[in-house]
């Protein structure tokens, strides 16, 4: 009797390993990085109503001077 069973091998990839704590490093790095971005946006978007509301760069700063030495 001739044998016709057919074997199938399975091949598994074992190279590459992630573990839970490896994806949550991933979304905590991607939560900090997107949060500093909405912080820089902002601080320019304060800059920029700065420089319009004082009237230019040297208004500006001669403003904050006079905010910080208190004359």
């Amino acid at each position: 009797m001739k044998d016709t069973r057919a074997y199938a091998r399975t091949r598994v990839r074992t190279g590459e390993k992630t573990s839970a704590s490896t994806e949550i490093s991933k979304a905590g790095m991607y939560t900090v990085g997107i949060a500093s971005a909405f912080i820089g946006v902002w601080g320019f978007a304060c800059f920029v109503g700065g420089l319009v509301a004082s009237g230019g760069p040297l208004s500006l700063i001669g403003n904050w001077f006079k905010a910080v030495t208190g004359m």
